[in-house]
């Protein structure tokens, strides 16, 4: 529960000609991760494996150009290397049709974007009652130009334009540009380019495609595109025509390799020398005896097998398999976010769990609200419902603990146990006391985590370790005397000196430096120390900050509503409740999720663990 599962590195010896068999035996127990051996250098399956990729690419391929469900896997004996040559061919030679249909469909979507493009654009000229072919070829009787100029130069080019004995046409517009036409005598042409130079003119290229009326070529490209739309459905349907009349080769490529799997995934790590074989990887404690059971009662074949415990030099490299009951699976999924617990270490799962939900309802205290959350979570069923359900019960709880119901504090409800706005001394220090119990907590984990590395010295004497404790414990309660006393005793000077001189002599030994530096690196290290645990306990006071924010908004939205009439004040009580639960909500959780990742995880959770990655039967 605290912790990954216990492993055992498990060996197995076969010979070459039975590792497909062994391999889908231990597929299916699916809970063996496969490690790389040294011992031995031959790669026996390197074939098997080459083709079975090749044909799970084939199919894959194919699989994504086509509609068809494949039928349930009936298990059965691992192909041979025959079967998974034939029908690693069989695939090829389809996905050889598809892939030339597929590139034919791929021509067409690439023109019937060009197309889309093109009507795009000429929905500029769509009020142009013009042939715009004129504009595609020089005329000799004309002097025309098509293009645009910034809105606010046009009226002034009007005028230029009328005095150079030319006509002006504006068929388009926007917010910032003008489009029009120009139209006059050749004898002023060099007088109307001066203007237009003038007045920010730029040329507006026509399509070639748009070599007739707009309205025409309108008609003309929307033929062309119904023409596109029914050659790419034929296409489309002669793949999916294609994958019907061979479903069964499809269907028995997806049973060959999904009986192939095992064999080919174990391979990666399977390791021989001429006859022999050897299997090594990462099994759950409480599954060793089951697996040899199933291999002496299943298998007729020679073996050897043996298991051993991880030695500690080898934890960052033996898989984590964690195990939860499925209401944690969302907060699993957020600590998972951080990292995966190293084997050994100290899984924060449950911990995370039990202060997430205290913290957020603690800082979002409210009856109403939490209703709100715990029923959206209700509603919207999904393996996240436990995260919504448990967050929004806290926050009501808390809300009859505050006496908050819809931001209504003390009004509605009496407060059970105090008013956050009321008391915002007493909720400081209360955040304080909190905050102060979660680092002692993250350092102890600390600890434990370094004691079972075998890492002692760090566990004794390091900033984490029981030092740092001491420390932190006398800092707290000399500064706390210090300011009820107003007096700095020996003894208060004591309980910080003492402990600090350790941590800086642990420094000191770790650090292998010239002297200039490691004095300088020991004090910076030491002063760093006593500085992180100042600032991550100071870091919880935000838990009475939100709680106060909380009741301040809803104070907020109330004197909004007390502004207006009814019913308008009501509907800005309604809209204002939900933005608190929406915003509030949203920005209380990733306050939440910031203490548990930097002011404890970063502590005692290293999140470098390897992922528990076992070996499974079936093709993705």
């Amino acid at each position: 529960m605290f912790k990954p599962l216990s492993m055992r590195y498990i060996s197995l010896k076969i010979l070459t000609e039975d590792a497909a068999p062994i391999a889908q035996l231990l597929a299916d127990c699916g809970m063996f991760n496969p490690e790389i051996t040294e011992q031995l250098s031959e790669q026996p399956g390197e074939t098997y494996r080459s083709l079975f990729n090749q044909a799970q690419n084939r199919l894959h391929k194919i699989m994504t150009c086509v509609s068809l469900t494949m039928p349930k896997i009936i298990p059965s004996q691992p192909a041979k290397i025959e079967k998974l040559q034939e029908t690693n061919e069989q695939l090829a030679d389809l996905w050889l049709q598809i892939s030339e249909l597929e590139e034919q469909l791929h021509q067409l979507s690439e023109q019937e974007s060009i197309l889309k493009r093109l009507l795009e654009t000429l929905a500029i000229f769509q009020n142009l009652d013009v042939d715009l072919a004129l504009f595609q070829d020089s005329t000799k009787f004309l002097n025309l130009h098509i293009g645009t100029v910034p809105v606010e130069n046009i009226e002034q080019l009007r005028e230029a334009i009328s005095l150079a004995e030319h006509l002006i046409d504006v068929f388009h517009h926007n917010e910032d540009i003008a489009y029009f036409v120009v139209a006059g005598p050749l004898t002023q042409q060099d007088k109307v380019k001066a203007i237009l130079e003038h007045a920010d003119f730029q040329t507006l290229a026509i399509p070639e495609q748009f070599h007739a009326h707009p309205q025409q070529v309108h008609n003309d490209l929307i033929n062309k595109q119904k023409q596109l739309a029914q050659e790419i459905e034929s296409i489309k349907n002669s793949i999916q025509k294609l994958a019907s009349e061979n479903k069964i080769v499809l269907e028995q490529a997806y049973q060959t390799l999904n009986n192939a799997a095992a064999y080919a995934k174990l391979s990666e790590t399977l390791r021989g020398q001429g006859r022999v074989a050897l299997i090594e990887g990462w099994i759950p404690k409480t599954d060793v005896a089951k697996l040899e059971a199933s291999l002496n009662e299943k298998l007729e074949c020679p073996f050897v097998f043996s298991s051993r415990k991880p030695i500690p030099s080898e934890y960052q490299k033996v898989p984590s398999l964690t195990r939860h009951h499925p209401y944690l699976a969302p907060f699993a999924a957020l600590v998972n976010n951080y990292g995966t617990p190293r084997y050994g270490e100290f899984d924060p799962t449950l911990l995370f769990t039990v202060t997430f939900i205290f913290m957020f309802g603690s800082m979002f205290g409210d009856v109403g609200h939490g209703a709100l959350i715990a029923g959206a979570g209700w509603y919207w069923r999904s393996k996240f419902t436990p995260f919504f359900l448990t967050t929004g019960i806290s926050s009501i709880i808390f809300g009859f603990l505050y006496g908050s119901i819809f931001g209504f504090e003390e009004v509605i409800l009496p407060a059970l146990w105090l008013s956050p706005i009321h008391n915002p001394n007493v909720m400081l220090e209360i955040a304080l006391y909190w905050g102060c119990g979660f680092v002692l907590l993250a350092t102890m984990i600390t600890v434990v985590n370094r004691w079972r590395e075998g890492n002692y010295a760090a566990a004794l004497f390091n900033h984490t370790g029981i030092a740092g404790i001491c420390l932190y414990i006398g800092g707290f309660f000399a500064i706390k005397q210090w300011m009820e006393t107003d007096v700095f005793a020996t003894n208060q000077q004591l309980a910080i000196v003492v402990p600090l001189l350790i941590i800086l002599g642990y420094k000191w030994y770790e650090n292998k430096m010239p002297l200039a530096e490691r004095i300088l690196v020991t004090l910076i290290e030491g002063l760093e120390s006593v500085i992180n645990y100042l600032a991550n306990t100071l870091s919880f006071l935000r838990v009475a900050a939100f709680s106060l924010n909380h009741a301040a908004l809803a104070i907020a939205v109330f004197t909004l509503a007390d502004m207006m009439d009814f019913p308008a004040s009501w509907l800005v009580i309604v809209l204002g409740n939900l933005f608190i639960v929406g915003l509030e909500g949203a920005i209380v959780t990733i306050q939440v999720l910031r203490l548990e990742y930097y002011e404890g995880f970063s502590r005692f959770f290293s999140g470098d663990g390897k992922e528990f990655k076992p070996l499974t039967p079936y093709i993705k």
